[in-house]
């Protein structure tokens, strides 16, 4: 498979590592294309990929054109490469906010596909809600599907509008467990244990409790019954989060999220 990164920063890089990790692609049908001449230089001696400062080169013999640059960076990128596509060539954007109509005006070009990564692609544990227009193959979307999986689950959605919704969700998401954990890291230094037994208590204790979830298969409601004795420690901490409003500033964070990513948007 033959593949151009328009863009080698941490997401693209995380994805270029995946793929030749899982061995979809090799080496020499990789190029990656960048503005830092210092961060080719790395991918290339890491990795073993090709590389050029031209976009137009890195398209060339491309079958699937991956679209991972900063948003303040796409206006650029799309009219460089506008009428510039082959049409038997895919776009596949990483992207925020940058919908597919915008992406398919822009470029002129109708191939395309949408996909919304997070965080935890950087290790293979991330998880990828894509979508992709009517013009984009069978095999096309195969393809789409086996790059986007590379870095952990990928669910394919019909409705563009999902991935302003999972962008509020697993796209944000990381940031909200990571203050969770370093609120709680930080209340159990306050009561007294050592930092470096927090921090490790914290993470074991979300990794095994998601593990939990996930194996149980069970509700989350009631998981958290399981571990609520009436009277006892972990309602005493509950009903201080109750009287908080955890849930409903939770709602409030992930509506404001999605508020943004539509006006990202447009």
């Amino acid at each position: 498979m033959k593949i151009a990164f328009i863009g080698g920063g941490n997401m693209g890089r995380a994805m270029l590592s995946a793929i030749l990790d899982r061995n979809l692609s090799t080496p020499g049908d990789i190029t990656v294309s960048d503005v830092s001449a210092a961060r080719l230089n790395h991918l290339e001696r890491e990795f073993g990929v090709r590389t050029t400062g031209s976009n137009l080169e890195a398209i060339a013999r491309a079958e699937i054109v991956v679209l991972a640059v900063k948003p303040q960076n796409l206006d650029e990128v799309l009219t460089e490469l506008k009428g510039k596509l082959k049409p038997s060539q895919l776009v596949l954007s990483i992207v925020a906010g940058a919908g597919i109509d915008i992406l398919r005006h822009r470029l002129g070009h109708d191939a395309v596909v949408r996909a919304m990564p997070n965080t935890p692609a950087q290790i293979g544990r991330g998880v990828t809600v894509w979508t992709a227009t009517s013009q984009v193959s069978e095999k096309q979307r195969t393809q789409a599907a086996a790059v986007l999986g590379t870095m952990g689950r990928e669910i394919y959605v019909v409705d563009e509008g999902y991935l302003d919704m999972a962008t509020a969700v697993s796209g944000s998401g990381p940031a909200y467990l990571f203050l969770f954990m370093e609120a709680l890291t930080s209340a159990a230094v306050d009561i007294g244990l050592p930092l470096d037994t927090a921090r490790e208590l914290v993470l074991e204790m979300v990794i095994g409790s998601a593990e939990l979830a996930r194996k149980s298969g069970g509700d989350l409601a009631g998981l958290r019954k399981m571990v609520t004795s009436p009277g006892g420690t972990t309602a005493a901490a509950l009903d201080v989060l109750e009287r908080g409003r955890f849930a409903g500033l939770l709602k409030n964070a992930v509506a404001a999220a999605y508020d943004k990513a539509r006006e990202l948007g447009g």
